[in-house]
């Protein structure tokens, strides 16, 4: 496919690339600048963490039965028109989805027939004061309304993860960042307002594709801006423990606002706060010398020199004639990402594991038993371990390379989940059930670092559960440097679509992690033998990832590194292939 001459707004530089971080040395690794944008683009993912979550509490089922309104008129009671039924817990309950049919007329005689609820349902008040179960009557024949409405969400995510990288390379950095985070923020306050499920749905698919791009634009935007040795920071401390942040904060919000409406927009308005940051936070100067945009990238960075107090050089960026940049540039797609053999392997060995890392550990959040059945305590623990997780992965990365991090935490990951085959019988972990608070479906398809089953409580054994979440830990860990890994793996005129690709390919895997609890109808540890043997392929994979620890972020495609199999072959096919 050949390439098309495009103006500058959309363009690419073609002469050779100078080495970036070494013409803004002079800024030093850690002022004032950078503790303003490490915090800024940190704080623009809080609501990321909570607005897919949301969806364990505006969408809750709790207890109900018919709505039996000739009740109080003819004396009956309760045991008289209801039939009984076994929950999934095992306990006799009143049926929620019939009734018996009574004869009118008869004073309170019933019918040994039954019929649907045809005058509605009586829901329960305990918990919640409305949800969108609630509020549309999805329960019974329409309870798959409530999966599918998440399902919905990630349809969104996987759009956005699509098209998101494309945007960032195309039009910037800081305008995908706010561009999404209006639409994410705008859609969520007309969502209070839905009518109906549909349109619910509807604004729900909207806000998933802005959900993901301003995280992926800010992951990107934060990486270009930082330094090497503030990066790795900057993705874990940074990006996921505030993401987990927001998720940590959304229990304290539902447990003190009961409506669905009303907890919506609770979530929805902090997002009015982050107007200002668009004068706070700059575009990536790395991005505008890709556009040929030189005096902009330079008023930035001289802007940045201010900030901390330094002197910069009278020239930035010595050999970047605005003029030659703007004559030969290329624009670049996605095909870009395989045209080279390089780059072919680089994009097909990311998404190959974000794949299989998302099936593990969305396969894992819905099989591992739960430790407690109130949904606001399993949120709050949740998140715990995803903050646990990353400030781990960051020790790591203090001593270790980012290669051993994920390969390490993978295979022992892995490795654990293999050992629960070997516990006891009498040991052994339920058939996983995947399930909500109250024994309905409810499946959560959001970004690796925030699944979670909300299951009833269960007595199980210690040793699975210490098991299961020691595995879940490493693969949120492996997870948190893979974002690293790929961001400096992909160079800056192709990495916005580079990760686009890789979050694309794990939300395909999160589609097939649902089915592995059912799995364990035939063998209870079937589930964790298959997500502990692909967390072990997935760790084998990361072998091959070329390491990037102190090395500077590549700006051109000729930069990106070889992955090691390459290094075992011959030194001619060596040779060639970095030619390629």
């Amino acid at each position: 496919m050949e390439r098309l001459q495009t103006p500058p707004s959309a363009l690419t530089s073609s002469v050779p690339a100078m080495d970036y971080d070494e013409a803004i040395s002079f800024l030093g690794e850690w002022g004032p600048f950078q503790k303003s944008v490490f915090l800024l683009l940190s704080l623009s993912t809080v609501p990321n963490g909570y607005s897919g979550m949301a969806m364990v509490f505006l969408s809750d089922t709790p207890e109900h039965r018919c709505r039996a309104p000739y009740l109080l008129d003819s004396g009956a009671n309760l045991s008289q028109a209801l039939p009984t039924e076994t929950g999934a817990d095992g306990a006799s309950r009143y049926s929620r989805c019939s009734r018996f049919k009574w004869l009118n007329g008869t004073g309170a005689e019933f019918s040994n027939e039954t019929e649907g609820c045809l005058d509605g349902w009586d829901y329960s008040s305990d918990r919640y004061e409305s949800t969108i179960v609630t509020e549309w009557d999805l329960v019974c024949g329409d309870a798959w309304r409530v999966p599918f409405s998440l399902s919905i969400f990630f349809m969104g995510v996987l759009s956005g993860s699509f098209v998101s990288g494309q945007i960032s390379d195309r039009f910037g950095r800081k305008v995908t960042l706010f561009t999404t985070m209006a639409v994410q923020t705008l859609f969520s306050l007309v969502q209070v307002a839905s009518v109906n499920w549909v349109m619910f749905c509807s604004l729900f698919f909207i806000i998933g594709i802005g959900q993901i791009s301003n995280y992926i634009a800010a992951f990107v935007l934060g990486s270009e801006l930082l330094g090497s040795s503030s990066r790795v920071s900057f993705s874990t401390l940074g990006m996921c423990v505030f993401y987990a942040l927001g998720y940590a904060s959304l229990p304290f919000c539902a447990y003190f606002t009961r409506s669905w409406r009303i907890l919506l927009t609770v979530l929805s308005l902090p997002g009015l706060l982050y107007i200002p940051l668009w004068w706070l936070i700059p575009e990536s100067p790395r991005w505008l010398l890709a556009q040929g945009r030189v005096e902009e990238a330079e008023a930035i960075v001289r802007a940045a020199a201010r900030k901390n107090g330094v002197t910069p050089p009278a020239v930035i960026f010595p050999g970047k004639d605005p003029l030659l940049l703007k004559s030969s540039t290329t624009s670049y797609t996605f095909l870009d990402l395989i045209r080279t053999t390089k780059m072919r392997n680089v994009t097909i060995l990311n998404s190959a594991m974000w794949f299989v890392i998302t099936i593990s550990y969305f396969g894992l959040s819905l099989s591992t038993p739960n430790m407690n059945g109130d949904p606001y305590l399993n949120c709050f623990l949740s998140a715990v371990m995803e903050i646990a997780a990353y400030f781990g992965a960051w020790l790591l990365l203090k001593v270790v390379t980012r290669k051993t991090v994920i390969t390490s935490t993978l295979l022992a990951g892995g490795g654990v989940l293999l050992l629960v085959h070997f516990v006891p019988q009498s040991m052994r972990p339920e058939t996983p059930r995947p399930c909500g608070p109250h024994h309905e479906p409810v499946l959560l398809f959001l970004q690796p670092s925030t699944s979670v089953l909300l299951s009833p409580s269960e007595d199980c054994s210690v040793l699975s559960v210490v098991l299961a979440m020691a595995a879940k830990f490493g693969i949120t860990a492996a997870f948190s440097v893979l974002y690293i890994s790929a961001v400096e793996q992909f160079p800056t005129v192709v990495r916005g679509m580079g990760l686009g690709i890789c979050s694309m390919s794990s939300k395909i895997g999160s589609t097939i992690s649902p089915f592995f609890p059912y799995i364990g109808v035939y063998d209870n540890t079937l589930p964790y033998i298959l997500m502990g043997l692909l967390t072990v392929v997935a760790g084998l994979l990361s072998i091959l990832i070329p390491e990037t620890r102190d090395s500077p972020l590549p700006d051109d495609i000729t930069q990106v590194q070889k992955i090691n199999w390459v290094c075992c072959t011959s030194k001619t096919r060596t040779e060639k292939a970095s030619l390629s």
